[in-house]
This record gives structure tokens, C-alpha cells and sequence, in this order.
């Protein structure tokens, strides 16, 4: 969100999408809602080509429990590759103290994956720095950050972390996997 503010900031009509994968949580949308309100911008919906129950019926009804890279590949990766293709460039707000694999992450970078320009310009923020901002700014946030989610995804694989667990830990929680396969 302190991305978003940044560029609403800057540019007259920046151009935000998500991925809306169909499973993400309420708040989640109701925090779109406030964002296009609160910075007249309209935050493009990237849908997957499956619906859940397309899904459902190709692959069982528990997908993300079963495989979830498979999960995470139908429903984040592909939408994004379709998305990108054709651009030249994206901005995302990932940050080096997110996980060992953003660690090495620069604020302009050549992206093999997608074969185009990758601006992180929130690279080298902390955590604490991104909360500042957002405070500072009055920046609308997903009030599950409140709720112990400091990092939020889809309903089934996203779980509230506990006092000194690593932010990501909620994420795909007794699993190794720390990424949906967006940034690498």
C-alpha cells in the first residue's frame, strides 16, 4: 500500500492490477474498494483462466493442500505472465528483508522470468520503514495486519504468525515453500 500511495502521489493515473486469484480474503477486497475511493483509481482485477470450481473439478477440491505450486501456478503465475506480456516493464513492492530469495533483489533489475524490466523501488525498505509511511500518510491497510497477518495471500494458505515467527511463516504454513512463483 505505501507503493500504491507513492505512485498515486507521483502520477496522475497509475496503472495497478492484482492478481485475484478467487480465493483471497474479504478484507482483502474491501481494501481495493478503498484504495480506487480513496485515490480515484480503478485497480485492474487479473483473474486466473479457471475458476475455483473449474479448478475443482480438474484437480479435487483442495488443490493448495495437495500441490501448491500447481495451485500457485494456475492462479498467480499464469494470470501474471498473461498480464505482463507485452509490457516492458513492472514495479512491485517487494523488499530485501522479506526472504533469503529478495535478499539480493536491486531496485532496477532485468526480470529472465518474464523477459522485461523489474523496479522494486521499495527494495531496500524495512519493514518498520513501510509502517512508518503507511502511518504517517493515513495509507489505508488490510486490517488483518492488525489481526497478526503480516504477510497476506489466499484464504487456504495464508494463517495469522505467532509472537517471533518470521513474517513470512504464514504463508503455506509446515511447508518450505516461502514464494508463489511472481518473482521467481
Amino acid at each position: 500500500m505505501a507503493l500504491v500511495d507513492i505512485a498515486a502521489r507521483v502520477l496522475v493515473r497509475p496503472r495497478i492490477f492484482f492478481i485475484d486469484t478467487g480465493f483471497l480474503f474479504d478484507e482483502t477486497y474491501e481494501l481495493r474498494r478503498r484504495i480506487e475511493e480513496r485515490y480515484g483509481v480503478e485497480i485492474e482485477a487479473v483473474d486466473p483462466s479457471m475458476t475455483p470450481e473449474t479448478q475443482a473439478d480438474a484437480f479435487g477440491d483442495r488443490l493448495w493442500s495437495i500441490d501448491p505450486d500447481l495451485c500457485c501456478r494456475i492462479r498467480k503465475v499464469d494470470p501474471l505472465r498473461e498480464r505482463l506480456s507485452g509490457l516492458s516493464a513492472w514495479v512491485t513492492a517487494i523488499r530485501r528483508d522479506q526472504t533469503a530469495f529478495r535478499a539480493t533483489a536491486r531496485a532496477v533489475e532485468w526480470d529472465l522470468r518474464w523477459g522485461l524490466v523489474k523496479v522494486n523501488p521499495l527494495a531496500s525498505w524495512t519493514r518498520t520503514e513501510i509502517w512508518e509511511h503507511i502511518l504517517d500518510h493515513r495509507v489505508p491497510y488490510n486490517p488483518l495486519h492488525d489481526r497478526g497477518y503480516p504477510s497476506i495471500g489466499c484464504t487456504h494458505c495464508t494463517r495469522a504468525v505467532g509472537d517471533g515467527e518470521d513474517e513470512r511463516a504464514g504463508r503455506w504454513a509446515g511447508r518450505a515453500k516461502t514464494e508463489c512463483g511472481l518473482h521467481g
